[in-house]
């Protein structure tokens, strides 16, 4: 049986399906149910507001919206919701800025409305805030994460343990980086 969805994960286009889908992969290792939708601030307004409604009423707990260019969706959603928002500036292809004008777009909210902005394309970020945010009252979801960066660090210390026994020219010839 699939988990309820708890994090509602947007995108402007679905163009972005392949920077946010990193969101949903690392929602579902912790096991938390997600539903994504490509809304679009300014071309949907109205179903953004509806999909932000309905879901704040079938108990989600956060959303993540990912857009560029003006990146505006992040901040609608947060005008629509007293839940948290997550932003993940994306890059636009249009703009040749990498990502800036969205970063600024995303973080740059006025008093009142906030969006927690992760870095250019961090979806997979927003994926584990958003599970830390649920984690605060699932004891579960917690220990989810606990385990998720207990990985992690043990993937470094056996990585650094190659690097040390190979050498570092070794190394990178194994990697296939020389």
């Amino acid at each position: 049986m699939e988990n309820k969805p708890l994090v509602g994960i947007l995108m402007g286009s679905d163009s972005d399906l392949s920077v946010m889908q990193e969101a949903a992969k690392v929602l579902e290792e912790f096991g938390i149910g997600s539903e994504v939708h490509t809304l679009s601030a300014h071309r949907t307004p109205e179903a953004v507001v509806e999909y932000v409604a309905k879901s704040e009423a079938s108990g989600y707990k956060v959303f993540i919206c990912g857009a560029g260019g003006a990146a505006h969706l992040a901040g609608v959603v947060a005008a629509h919701t007293a839940l948290p928002v997550i932003g993940v500036p994306l890059l636009s292809s249009k703009m040749g800025t990498a990502g800036v004008d969205s970063l600024f777009s995303t973080a740059q909210m006025p008093p009142g409305i906030p969006v927690a902005t992760v870095g250019i394309g961090g979806a997979k970020n927003a994926g584990i805030l958003a599970a830390q945010i649920i984690g605060t009252g699932d004891s579960n979801i917690l220990q989810n994460v606990r385990m998720f960066k207990e990985r992690m660090a043990k993937e470094i210390v056996a990585k650094d343990t190659e690097l040390q026994e190979k050498g570092f020219k070794k190394y990178l010839e194994d990697k296939g980086l020389i």
